[in-house]
C-alpha cells in the first residue's frame, strides 16, 4: 500500500468507507469510529507539540541568517501569502453561499444522536498545553535563539523538529487513510456523505483556478518589475509545476525549479538563495487551499466566516507556513492549531480539513514553487541584476 502514495491510499480510503457506511454491518462502522475517537484524541495530544516542533526552528533559522536579502525575500513571500490568501477570502465568500447551504452539516455528534453510533470504548488523551500557550513559547524560543544565537538550544530544537517529523511522517500519515474511511463511513451512515463530495468537487474547481490566477498574477508582476513576458517565464516555470504535482514535495523539487529559474536569466547566486529558502516560507497554493476549505466547512456547519475572523487567521497562517513540514499534507498539519485555537474546528472537522487538503496537495504544491521563481525575479532585479538567459547558458547546459 505504500507504494501506491498518499493521495491513492486516500482515493481508496474514502471509497471503502462510503461502501463501509451505506452497506456495511453497524459493528464495523463503530469499530472505525472507535479507532478516530483515538486518532483524533492523539492528534490533539501532539497539535502543541507539532507548533513547537517546527515554529521554534523555523524562526530560529530565519533570524540566525537576517541580513538584507533576507529581509527582503521573507517580506515578500509572506506579502504575498497574506494577499493571496485575503483574496481568496474575498472571492469564496461570493462563491461559496451560490452552492453551499448553510448548517446542512452538523459535525457535532451531540447534536445528531439519534443518526451517530457510539464508540466502543474513549481514552481522552489530554495535551501537556493548549495551541495559544505553545504558539508563544514557540515564539520566544524561536526568537531567543537567533538573538543569543544559542548553538545548544539550536541543535536541540531541530533534533526535537526530526522527532516530530518522523512521528508525521511515520505514525500520523500512514494511519491517516484509516481515520479518512472512518470520516466518509460516519458520514455515509449518517447520510451527509452526498452533501460533502458534492460541495468539496466544486471547491476544488474554484481553487485550481484560483491557483492559475494567482500564477498569472505573480508572474505579471515579476515582469513588469524585472522585465520580460510573464508567459513566457510561466512557459519556462511549467516542468517544475508538472515536477511538485508528482512529487508532492516543495523540496524534491528544488533542483528542478532553479534549473527553470536560470533560465529565465535570475543571477545564479540570487536563484541559489532565493529558491531554497521560498520552498520553506512560501506557501501562496497552500494558503489559497487551507483558506477556500475551511471556509466551506465552517459554512457547512452554519457559521458565516467573516473578514474579521478570517483575517487575523491569514496573517497567522502565513507565519505558521513557515513552519510546515516537508511532507505530503505538511502545511495542513502545521496549521491544526490555528484552524482550532481561531477559527474553532472540532475533531470531524479537523479530520475532514485533512482528507480535503491531502486530496489536492499536489497542485497547491505546484502553485507554491511556481510562485518562488516569480519572488526570484523580483529580488533579482531589487538586487540590481538584469535578466540575462545568457549569463546561465553554460550552467544550464551543464545541468541537462
Amino acid at each position: 500500500m505504500k507504494k501506491l502514495g498518499l493521495l491513492p491510499r486516500l482515493i481508496i480510503a474514502i471509497v471503502l468507507g462510503i461502501l463501509i457506511g451505506l452497506f456495511g454491518p453497524a459493528v464495523i462502522v463503530r469499530i472505525l469510529i472507535t479507532f478516530n475517537g483515538l486518532f483524533g484524541n492523539f492528534l490533539g495530544f501532539v497539535i502543541p507539540l507539532i507548533i513547537m516542533g517546527f515554529v521554534i526552528p523555523g524562526i530560529a533559522d530565519l533570524g540566525s541568517s537576517a541580513g538584507k536579502l533576507l529581509a527582503i525575500t521573507a517580506g515578500i513571500a509572506y506579502c504575498s501569502t497574506i494577499l493571496f490568501g485575503t483574496a481568496t477570502y474575498i472571492v469564496q465568500s461570493i462563491a461559496l453561499p451560490n452552492f453551499i447551504k448553510a448548517g446542512s452539516i452538523n459535525f457535532d455528534p451531540a447534536a445528531n444522536k439519534g443518526n451517530v453510533l457510539e464508540p466502543f470504548f474513549e481514552s481522552p488523551m489530554d495535551p501537556v498545553f493548549g495551541v495559544t500557550t505553545a504558539l508563544i513559547i514557540s515564539f520566544i524560543l524561536g526568537v531567543g535563539i537567533a538573538a543569543v544565537n544559542g548553538d545548544v538550544l539550536k541543535k536541540a530544537v531541530h533534533e526535537f523538529s526530526d522527532i516530530i517529523t518522523k512521528l508525521i511522517s511515520n505514525i500520523v500519515i500512514p494511519l491517516l487513510p484509516i481515520h479518512i474511511c472512518g470520516i466518509f463511513a460516519n458520514m455515509a451512515y449518517q447520510g451527509t456523505v452526498a452533501t460533502v463530495l458534492s460541495v468539496f468537487a466544486k471547491v476544488f474547481i474554484i481553487v485550481i483556478a484560483l491557483h492559475w490566477i494567482t500564477i498569472l498574477i505573480q508572474y505579471t508582476v515579476a515582469s513588469s518589475i524585472g522585465g520580460g513576458s510573464p508567459f513566457t517565464k510561466i512557459k519556462n516555470i511549467f516542468p517544475a509545476y508538472m515536477t511538485a504535482i508528482g512529487t508532492q514535495s516543495s523540496a524534491a523539487t528544488i533542483p528542478v525549479t532553479l534549473r527553470q529559474t536560470y533560465q529565465m536569466g535570475v543571477n545564479k547566486g540570487i536563484a541559489d538563495f532565493v529558491i531554497p529558502l521560498c520552498a520553506t516560507i512560501h506557501l501562496s497554493g497552500s494558503t489559497i487551499t487551507l483558506t477556500s476549505c475551511s471556509m466551506a466547512i465552517l459554512m457547512l456547519q452554519g457559521k458565516m466566516p467573516t473578514l474579521a475572523s478570517y483575517f487575523p487567521f491569514i496573517l497567522m497562517l502565513g507565519v505558521t507556513m513557515v513552519a510546515a513540514p516537508g511532507v505530503p499534507g505538511g502545511a495542513v498539519m502545521a496549521a491544526l492549531g490555528i484552524l482550532q485555537s481561531m477559527l474553532g474546528f472540532t475533531e470531524p472537522m479537523t479530520a475532514l480539513i485533512i482528507a480535503l487538503y491531502v486530496a489536492q496537495d499536489s497542485f497547491g504544491t505546484a502553485c507554491n514553487i511556481s510562485g518562488d521563481a516569480a519572488i526570484a525575479c523580483i529580488v533579482n532585479k531589487i538586487s540590481g541584476y538584469k535578466l540575462d538567459p545568457q549569463a546561465n547558458k553554460e550552467l544550464i547546459e551543464e545541468i541537462h
